[in-house]
């Protein structure tokens, strides 16, 4: 380990010489870093003590030169290619689940409905003890997904842990798995139509065209397009989604590069589906890239609102491009930029000193645009809803029954001693279901601390450094009573939101990832407000300028 680690090294500083020869664009610069690169691999070869391992470390001096510009520049080495093919294509050869690691196994999370896995029969909580007579104990969920994944038309055989003992064998035959882009579309209220859109693939912009007409032919006469956790993926398939509601040949985005050839405009290309219905699209903090030129674009051109929270704010462009040996690499290119002219990219990689957290753009370069219809919007700092939408956070506590697992393995319990429940969107547990879960948690040992406890802590430091802490010790001890966590007071004062996630996670036992979703809509705040605006044409048109 001591040995990779200064290798590593070595070449991490010759190869970061290499970057700094690019920046400072001076070809002479560039020859030399690689020639010493070159020397130095070659003593390496030559006369260090023990035998080098070539492949594994020219991968992590590629890693290391590659995060020294931004977190979207990657190199995929051929091993890992599948990563690449699922990022463009939403494919890839295996028995479709999702996977978890908890403590010393992998479980599987959630089987993906009418895949290889959930087919042959394997649920969520089953713990995988073996894959192909090998013993998945003590693996990375990595390891574990690379056994399950393989060409279509291989045998897996899998031995699991069933509720609580129960050792179940079973053997089936991988497929090619697709993920959808479009994992959900459904009527809401009245004549609502909602498209969820979770990846802009090769297939978004068909598959969203498909859920449209099918909603158009059951009524809908508005849309909600949601674009929620979504981060992007095909600038090509986010103009073709515009064009869906935007005349034929109009501006969607520009992309500007230090390489006049990567200065393009895209328009859109074909004749718009449908140029009159209201839309509103769904956006948060991790909708990204392709979602941001997509709701960024509409908000522009004045097309649709947009609902939510102020996006991601990723404004680069990435390009591939193939390497020897079967590898790529994904080079960021350019930045984009909207019809009215903002570039959305909230950090700057590039100005940072070596080592140094991106910084923000700062507000003094922030700069107004102007919609179609003459509405103020701003760059740097993602896409700013029109409807802006204040999420509640999650309680220390909460967020520690879904950390430690403790909402995943009650839905487990619960799903063996139900065998069917309610459908999805009605689905609630009752007062005395919750309150067996209560005794599920309090027989579970783990801690949590609450924000007020930490600050109050660091409040008593200073007290005591001022040595004010003796003539306040009485007060401080009270008040401290009142913010350490205790979870029984705190499992019935954060009831609602820790109920929302249970019976999420328990409805997906039954009904999958559409389950999932139609759950979910009892309790969203976004999707209710779209509903709410798009129902009311007044205050849509008024939004819009109309």
């Amino acid at each position: 380990m001591k040995r990779t680690s200064k290798l590593t090294l070595l070449f991490v500083a010759l190869i970061f010489s290499v970057v700094q020869a690019f920046a400072q664009s001076s070809g002479f610069e560039v020859v030399k870093s690689i020639e010493i690169l070159d020397q130095i691999y070659e003593n390496l070869e030559k006369y260090y003590v023990d035998d080098i391992e070539p492949g594994n470390l020219s991968k992590v001096a590629i890693d290391a030169m590659l995060k020294e510009l931004d977190p979207y520049t990657v190199y995929y080495h051929e091993s890992n290619i599948e990563d690449y093919q699922l990022m463009t294509t939403g494919q890839y050869g295996g028995i479709g689940a999702l996977i978890r690691k908890i403590d010393d196994h992998v479980y599987i999370a959630e089987p993906y409905e009418g895949k290889p896995a959930s087919v042959a029969g394997l649920k969520a909580g089953d713990k995988i003890l073996e894959i192909d007579g090998k013993s998945m104990s003590d693996k990375s969920s990595e390891e574990v997904s690379n056994s399950l994944k393989g060409p279509k038309g291989t045998d897996v055989e899998v031995v699991v842990e069933r509720n609580e003992g129960k050792e179940v064998k079973v053997q089936f035959t991988r497929d090619e798995i697709k993920l959808p882009d479009v994992p959900y579309f459904g009527m809401m209220e009245g004549s609502t139509g909602y498209i969820k859109l979770n990846s802009f693939t090769k297939t978004a912009s068909s598959e969203v065209i498909k859920a449209y007409n099918e909603l158009k032919s059951q009524g809908m006469e508005e849309l909600i397009l949601d674009l929620r956790s979504n981060g992007g993926g095909l600038l090509i398939e986010a103009v073709k989604i515009v064009n869906m509601f935007i005349d034929k040949d109009e501006i969607v985005v520009t992309t500007k590069g230090r390489v006049l050839e990567e200065n393009r405009t895209y328009k859109t290309m074909t004749e718009p589906i449908d140029l009159e219905i209201p839309v509103a699209v769904l956006i948060n903090g991790t909708s990204a890239s392709a979602s941001e030129i997509v709701s960024g674009t509409l908000q522009d051109l004045d097309r649709a609102i947009i609902v939510g929270n102020t996006s991601f704010g990723k404004g680069l462009v990435q390009r591939t491009y193939d390497l020897d040996y079967g590898s790529k690499i994904k080079l960021t290119i350019a930045k984009y930029y909207t019809p009215s002219g903002r570039c959305v990219q909230k950090l700057e990689y590039y100005d940072k000193l070596e080592g140094e957290v991106p910084q923000e753009v700062p507000d003094s370069l922030i700069k107004i645009f102007k919609t179609r219809n003459g509405r103020e919007v701003i760059d740097g700092r993602g896409i700013e809803p029109d409807i802006r939408i204040e999420q509640d956070d999650l309680s220390r506590l909460t967020a520690t029954l879904f950390t430690e697992n403790l909402i995943f393995h009650f839905a487990t319990k619960y799903y063996y001693a139900h065998p069917s429940i309610d459908s999805a969107a009605n689905f609630q547990l009752s007062d005395e279901e919750y309150n067996e879960f209560k005794e599920f948690v309090l027989d579970h040992d783990f801690t949590y601390s609450t924000a007020s406890e930490e600050k109050l802590k660091k409040v008593k430091a200073t007290l005591e450094d001022e040595e004010f802490m003796k003539d306040a010790e009485e007060e401080y001890e009270a008040l401290l009573q009142k913010v350490v966590p205790s979870k029984e007071r705190d499992l019935v004062k954060f009831q609602d939101q820790i109920k929302e996630l249970l019976e999420n996670e328990i409805v997906s036992r039954y009904y999958y990832q559409r389950g999932r979703a139609e759950h979910a809509f009892n309790y969203d705040q976004d999707l209710q407000r779209a509903i709410e605006v798009l129902n009311n044409s007044s205050e849509y048109n008024t939004i819009l300028k109309k």
